[in-house]
């Protein structure tokens, strides 16, 4: 198993220091680092109608003449892209690759709803996306192979530039980290921090990105809630109304009780809870639920549970949470499951997605309403028998 090694930091002076601060590389961060998924795996993926892929390809004509090009997947062959200059990008691999999936399991000390994926990227010699900024955090772990890093910091001065319409880039920074990673090495970047990764040989490199919502994706995300459940649709009223003798005016306090009527629906916080419970536990890509062809029914879950080497395990990728109170509610993969005092524990466990051994699960599935919750996530393939 792939286990982080921090040296002489700790979890919590990486929160200090780092997070959202500065750029970071940890070498020998992993040692003796096994691949979770090899190029050829990789290659397969890509393959695949329902997975997203590209391949960005650089050529130079001559030191000065760069030209880039963006080709999407799925890809039938990688004959035409030749041995050199060329990156594969495949999104959400820990959605079909379970050992991919068991490499958070090193960044758990930020909670699993900031997660949102494994990207694994597959370059030749040479091969690169270019400089470029992202809006999130990410860990990069190198795989085999070896990469030239360079990250630099904040720079309001760097030009935008987009050198083919699916490729945003930046402008040339001065690196505060300038190394070369080998297999194991680990990099954090914070956002807005300017960064570029050039192959040295076929390697193989894998992005544990955070998810970072904006506020035009929440605010729409919540209105569709309201629109969908048809809820928060009390009108706004002003009874203590005083006369105003400029009518044509919008007045600071009227101003100021609507901002007050629209907060109102955000401090529902039943209502609020529902939606950012399901808006996070949503996957941005497919996975592979595992629905039984026939339901399961709780007289075989019953036999199943009697099976000592039976375990129940979590579908790879799939995201879920709970949120306690007011709502005590587990949440996966946008749905939402009340918990009461006998569940609430049981679906704690659920959340963290870690293997159940039967043992496990029948000192829980003694009661009814857990058994029922058990029988629930395995009929909708969200955890699956073996």
């Amino acid at each position: 198993m792939n286990t982080l090694n921090w040296g002489e930091l700790t979890p919590e002076q990486f929160l200090k220091e780092y997070w959202q601060k500065k750029p970071l590389i940890i070498k020998g961060a992993f040692k003796n680092f096994k691949d979770p998924i090899s190029a050829d795996e990789l290659a397969g993926l890509a393959m695949e109608q329902e997975i997203q892929s590209r391949i960005i390809t650089k050529t130079e004509a001559d030191k000065s003449t760069v030209s880039w090009q963006v080709n999407h997947g799925p890809f039938e062959s990688f004959d035409q892209f030749g041995e050199s200059g060329w990156t594969l990008l495949v999104q959400a691999v820990n959605n079909f690759s379970a050992a991919s999936q068991l490499l958070l399991n090193n960044f758990n000390f930020v909670p699993n709803w900031r997660v949102d994926d494994v990207m694994v990227s597959f370059s030749t010699p040479q091969g690169g996306v270019g400089a470029h900024i992202d809006q999130y955090d990410v860990f990069i772990i190198q795989g085999m192979g070896k990469r030239h890093w360079q990250i630099g910091a904040p720079d309001s001065s760097l030009q935008q530039l987009l050198p083919h319409p699916d490729l945003k880039q930046v402008s040339k920074f001065s690196p505060l980290i300038d190394a070369i990673t080998e297999s194991g090495d680990l990099l954090y970047i914070p956002p807005n921090h300017p960064h570029k990764g050039i192959a040295i040989d076929n390697s193989l490199n894998y992005s544990i990105g955070f998810q970072a919502p904006n506020n035009q994706e929440l605010f729409s995300g919540f209105a569709d809630k309201l629109l969908d459940d048809d809820i928060a649709t009390d009108r706004f009223m002003d009874i203590n109304r005083k006369i105003t003798h400029s009518s044509e005016l919008l007045a600071a306090t009227d101003i100021s009780q609507l901002k007050n009527f629209m907060k109102g629906a955000f401090d529902n916080e039943e209502i609020f809870n529902q939606f950012i419970g399901c808006y996070l536990t949503q996957s941005n890509h497919p996975l592979e639920l595992l629905i039984p062809t026939q339901p399961i029914k709780n007289d075989q879950l019953v036999d199943i549970l009697a099976e000592v080497e039976n375990q129940f395990i979590a579908v790879s990728g799939i995201k879920a949470l709970v949120i306690e109170k007011p709502s005590n509610t587990l949440f996966i993969n946008g749905e939402a499951f009340k918990l009461d005092e006998n569940t609430e524990e049981f679906g704690r466990i659920i959340a963290k997605g870690q293997n159940i051994t039967t043992e496990q699960a029948k000192s829980f599935t003694d009661g009814i309403s857990n058994r029922k919750l058990l029988l629930v996530i395995l009929n909708k393939g969200y955890w699956y028998i073996e």
